[in-house]
């Protein structure tokens, strides 16, 4: 465990500076950065992609390629590291700094076992027996609180779940009780109540291990929950820096206060989700900063956009119910059949769903729920097991060809990751004309019409139909997949997880987009996600799932200010805010519903 006191600064940086050589030309990433961190301290970097904040962190540990070059000083517990052997630095990498990265399945090692892994950083630093290795590394996997450490130490990353092998991984970083570590994106790709559990560990980790951390993100709910300070970089500045309560309460610097604006709040600015909770599940005398007075005056304010919004949805729930379906789920079961070795395994059981005309249906969840399953299966990926599901009055239950071609003319479906969804080798107008054309809508000149305005709908400018993939940022691509998924005018439209991958104000342009094109071409949506956040800004009605079956479903003020599942409530609860006061209520509140089910399950 470290020595260094509680308060004394573990690092400091003073005018560090990363540029990169491209095209014989030096191209400055990060530009005089100051800053320390202190036992015991959270410090966020946030921004955007881009902004700087990962070639800090690895400018730190020296990993940065050749290409680049590092100025000013690093200091660690008072030892200059620029400039020091490449050996002294391998010894303070693991040793003295660890770093969890933001994807653990490419940073764990596939063909080896956890608990070799940690042994071996173990026995690398320390000079550690086999066995007391071993039991070094199984203390650290119970640790980080793995429900079965042995299993896990036996077990190899692709047998892990996305949390589990997150926590193997922080298992690992802390093997030699670093005095610094570094997280970087370390919640991205997990789901909402997975990222809060590994919020709490690292949390109690901070406080039981005096360590210093520099959290490097662009999720503010999570900066909210867990940092102490923060520093704000845009193109390699920090242009502003402060404490927690000081950044949140009072942005000075206006990217600061557009980087806030541009995060979706869960029950937006009027509603406070965390007292509709304790309202829904009765913790009015278990949460103490709750009071009987602030609830009741956030029940009036509550109670006006209620009304207006509830005789809105009845008028639009009437309307709705006299029109056909575009997607239908009758008892549906879905599952995916056996391989080799591994039995058939029923992902979903008995759902039922509706998707009307111009109406976005929110599906939401933890990951392993089936909710990826229904909307692959909605577009005619996935055949199903048993039930009956007809998509724009094509009945799929059959699964036929003929049927497969009728659907696809009637569907688009935009994935979570844009990079991966788009052909490296085509133009992104290609890729944009290339459904139209196999499905004989259009060709020549007509083609190339419809290209450019499908690229107008989507605010893409029209000469970038010659760009390829690798040349357009996360969220000029995401733009490229809608209108691929557009452009042969769907009557439904599946989303799954489309802006998870995204910074937080490319987010915010890529929904916006969405909901104009919704309103303006009134295609029904089925989104898929696990962000509750988007979904209340986006979806008229919500679909909760939980381990295969749709669990509870109504309309979005219904599901998001009176939850009636304790599945649903604990879902919600889990959801970070980007205020540390009320992340500090909601946090609370989570503590005692995990009690709750713990309680009823026992």
């Amino acid at each position: 465990m470290t020595t260094t006191p509680l308060g004394a600064p573990v690092l400091q940086v003073r005018d560090l500076g990363v540029d990169f050589a491209v095209n014989k030309k030096w191209v400055p990433a990060a530009v005089g950065l100051n800053f320390d961190v202190a036992a015991g301290e959270v410090l966020a970097i946030v921004g955007e992609s881009g902004s700087g904040k990962s070639v800090t962190s690895m400018a730190i540990l020296d990993l940065l390629p050749k290409n680049a070059r590092i100025t000013g000083s690093v200091r660690l517990k008072g030892e200059e590291l620029r400039g020091a052997s490449a050996s002294r630095l391998r010894h303070i990498r693991g040793n003295d700094i660890a770093m969890i990265f933001q994807e653990p399945m490419t940073a764990l090692n596939p063909v080896y076992t956890i608990g070799f892994q940690i042994v071996e950083t173990l026995r690398l630093h320390s000079a550690l027996s086999p066995d007391q290795a071993k039991q070094r590394a199984l203390e650290l996997l119970e640790m980080v609180e793995l429900p079965d450490p042995a299993k896990a130490y036996r077990s190899y990353p692709h047998q892990l779940s996305g949390g589990q092998r997150q926590r193997a991984m922080i298992a690992q970083s802390l093997a030699c009780d670093p005095a610094l570590l570094i997280a970087d994106e370390p919640t991205t790709a997990l789901d909402v109540t997975v990222q809060a559990e590994i919020l709490d560990l690292m949390r109690n980790l901070r406080d039981s291990l005096n360590s210093a951390v520099i959290l490097i993100t662009h999720d503010m709910g999570v900066v909210a929950d867990l940092a102490d300070r923060i520093a704000v970089m845009r193109r390699g500045v920090v242009v502003e820096m402060g404490t927690s309560q000081d950044i949140f309460g009072n942005p000075r610097h206006a990217y600061t206060q557009e980087l806030l604006a541009a995060v979706p709040h869960l029950g937006g600015a009027e509603i406070d989700i965390t007292a509709a909770l304790v309202q829904a599940t009765g913790a009015e005398s278990l949460v103490h900063d709750v009071t009987a007075e602030a609830l009741k005056q956030r029940e009036l304010e509550n109670a006006r956009r209620a009304e207006i919004t509830q005789r809105k949805e009845r008028e639009e729930a009437m309307a709705a119910s006299r029109e056909t379906p575009i997607l239908e789920l009758v008892d549906v079961a879905i599952e995916y059949p056996k391989q080799g070795r591994m039995p058939a395994f029923r992902a979903v059981e008995g759902a039922h769903l509706v998707v009307r005309p111009g109406e976005v249906v929110g599906l939401v969840g933890e990951s392993g729920s089936g909710k990826t399953t229904i909307g692959r299966a909605a577009v005619g990926l996935l055949p199903i097991a048993a039930g009956k599901l007809t998509v724009a009055g094509v009945d799929m239950s059959k699964h036929d060809r003929r049927a497969m071609g009728q659907l696809r003319r009637k569907v688009g479906m935009v994935f979570q990751d844009p990079a991966s969804s788009l052909n490296p080798r085509l133009p992104i107008g290609e890729s944009i004309g290339e459904p139209m054309f196999l499905a004989g809508v259009a060709k020549g000149a007509a083609l190339q019409r419809k290209i450019e305005d499908l690229l107008d709908q989507v605010e893409l400018p029209r000469n970038y139909r010659n760009r390829f993939p690798h040349e357009l940022s996360g969220g000029q691509k995401q733009r490229v997949g809608i209108a691929r998924a557009l452009s042969l005018s769907p009557e439904l439209l599946v989303a799954d997880e489309p802006t998870s991958a995204l910074d937080v104000s490319v987010q915010a342009h890529v929904l916006d987009l969405l909901q104009q094109l919704q309103a303006e071409l009134k295609f029904a949506c089925l989104f898929v996600t696990h962000d509750l956040a988007v979904v209340d800004l986006l979806a008229h009605r919500i679909a909760v799932m939980e381990r295969g079956h749709i669990v509870e479903q109504g309309t979005r003020d219904a599901i998001l200010r009176s939850p009636q599942e304790a599945y649903t409530q604990r879902l919600i609860a889990a959801v970070p805010l980007p205020n540390p006061e009320k992340q500090r209520e909601r946090r609370e509140l989570r503590a005692l519903l995990l009690e709750e089910h713990a309680r009823t399950a026992s």
